[in-house]
């Protein structure tokens, strides 16, 4: 059988959960002792229980590894301490830049749109001045774009239409040439009845017309 997923948080049985530990406990230490001997590597595993029972496991002495840690802490962490002192300063140097250029881009923009205009020489009012006649030719063309867009679209809905209209007109006069003929009695000047076809509007109506062969 294929062992199901389990998923990971505390285990409120607390035989469960003892039993679990002891067992997920010797899979460590079992697995630390292999990686110790496959890879002739130094290691060491620390548990403490909940009830607060002290395991573990070493490869070499416990003593000696712990030794070995406390050196390579103090070496690369300690020590190493001062070293993020340049970094956080070089952080502050990057964000001072960066508020200095949104500043500038904010004084920009209220200069394009008329304000703070004051202090500004004529060079810099005439570079204003191009910048948005660049910007107003943008606009436009976009806009001629859209215009041009929609304008497309109105003629394809107007030819459709147009092309409805016509079938439609053409569809209602083949129906009115295909409408059946009802026959009537036309009289003649002597006022007898003589055999003819009249249509549905004429039924009413006398006429010396004589339709047929």
């Amino acid at each position: 059988m294929v062992r199901g997923k389990i998923e990971i948080k505390k285990i409120e049985n607390v035989t469960s959960r003892q039993v679990t530990f002891s067992k997920r406990r010797s899979g460590l230490f079992k697995k630390a002792h292999e990686l110790s001997v496959l890879c002739d590597a130094q290691v060491a595993a620390i548990v403490f229980s909940q009830n607060g029972r002290l395991y573990e496991f070493s490869s070499s002495e416990m003593e000696k590894t712990i030794e070995r840690y406390g050196d390579f802490s103090n070496e690369y962490f300690v020590l190493g301490r001062p070293q993020v002192q340049p970094y956080l300063e070089e952080l502050k140097k990057e964000m001072d830049i960066m508020v200095k250029k949104i500043d500038l881009l904010e004084v920009q923009q209220r200069k394009l749109m008329g304000q703070g205009l004051g202090s500004c020489s004529v060079a810099e009012l005439q570079e204003i001045d191009i910048q948005i006649e660049k910007s107003l030719r943008i606009v436009r063309s976009r806009k001629a774009e859209l215009y041009a867009d929609q304008l497309g679209k109105l003629k394809e809905m107007e030819i459709k239409v147009l092309d409805e209209r016509r079938r439609l007109r053409e569809k209602e006069i083949r129906e009115r040439l295909l409408r059946p003929l009802l026959p009537v009695t036309l009289h003649t000047e002597k006022g007898e009845p003589e055999g003819g076809y009249r249509t549905k509007h004429s039924s009413e109506v006398e006429t010396d017309l004589f339709i047929g062969l």
